[in-house]
């Protein structure tokens, strides 16, 4: 598999030029151009028309963008790739941002990987000190604990923090996840924290952060990609489908034939919101996505709007 991710985790969180790419066919038509110092056959001039609109898309996309992070004040980094063609839409797609609950789906992905569906009915039991805020369905269950799949669907359907925090103790914790993930080639993501002490972030620190490239290449490998079974693979789909918190995000700018799979994440200051996807279209291969945003003062608040208006522009460039 080619690499997804991005560049080493020595790499700090930093500010880098502002830039939307359709790389995989503006590289394919630069390679068509012949490197010669003469000569001006029909051949040679063909590929000038096709680059042009391929440039034009990239600059209207990355004009597109700004524009979204001027009108909403914010910080805005995208990643999408159709998993058909390898086109890409990416617009600061490097930067690292608080990742929020989007961990959530990464975390179920590795349950699956490390007990498959035959752990799926194994109970969890848990106390009422291991509550944490915004855990609507683990706190109706302390008495009689929760199975692996529950929990899972806890924190995938409707973001239960609580439930997340046991699946990463299923996994070791933080760290557990985290050494997974670098040993699918993730070098980026940094986890340290858990719920609900990962929400708290500020510009230029990186514990709890990732970049939208590397979160959409981790989210497509545990959907799309070999490192679950089919059958795995097939039950991580269908949990992410049925997530009831993101209809007013990723799922509200793209065309209503299009069937979403997302795990979305609100942080706890600098007005976080992010959204992470599969997408599957009909007549054409999925597409992964992955919106991550944030404001500019630390009290500030999110706005949901941004994250759908952003996914109207990927759904453009790559249609």
């Amino acid at each position: 598999m080619p690499c997804i991710w991005d560049c080493p985790k020595g790499n700090e969180w930093r500010s880098e030029l502002k830039f939307t790419r359709t790389r995989s066919a503006a590289l394919g038509l630069l390679m068509l151009i012949p490197l010669t110092a003469c000569g001006h056959s029909v051949a040679a001039e063909a590929p000038a028309a096709p680059m042009a609109a391929a440039v034009d898309a990239a600059a209207s996309a990355d004009g597109a963008f700004a524009e979204l992070e001027r009108t909403f004040d914010a910080r805005l980094g995208v990643y999408a790739v159709d998993t058909g063609t390898g086109r890409e839409v990416a617009y600061r797609d490097r930067e690292r941002f608080a990742y929020a609950s989007t961990f959530k789906a990464l975390a179920a992905g590795a349950v699956l990987r490390t007990y498959s569906l035959d752990g799926l009915d194994k109970v969890i039991k848990y106390s009422r000190k291991d509550l944490v805020d915004y855990s609507p369905v683990t706190e109706r269950h302390v008495d009689t604990g929760m199975t692996v799949r529950a929990l899972c669907e806890a924190a995938l359907h409707y973001s239960d923090n609580t439930a997340g925090n046991l699946l990463l103790g299923m996994l070791g914790g933080p760290k557990g996840l985290d050494a997974m993930l670098e040993g699918m080639g993730d070098d980026i993501t940094r986890m340290q924290r858990r719920e609900t002490q990962l929400n708290q972030w500020a510009p230029g620190s990186t514990p709890d952060t990732t970049t939208p490239r590397a979160f959409a290449g981790d989210l497509r490998a545990f959907v799309l990609g070999d490192v679950l079974g089919k059958a795995e693979r097939t039950q991580m789909a269908d949990w992410l489908k049925a997530n009831t918190t993101g209809a007013k995000l990723i799922r509200a700018g793209l065309p209503d034939d299009w069937v979403v799979g997302d795990k979305t994440g609100a942080g706890g200051t600098f007005g976080t919101r992010n959204d992470i996807a599969v997408v599957w279209r009909p007549k054409a291969a999925p597409i992964v996505i992955a919106i991550m945003t944030n404001r500019h003062t630390k009290d500030a608040d999110y706005d949901n709007a941004l994250i759908a208006k952003a996914a109207s522009v990927v759904a453009r460039e790559l249609s």
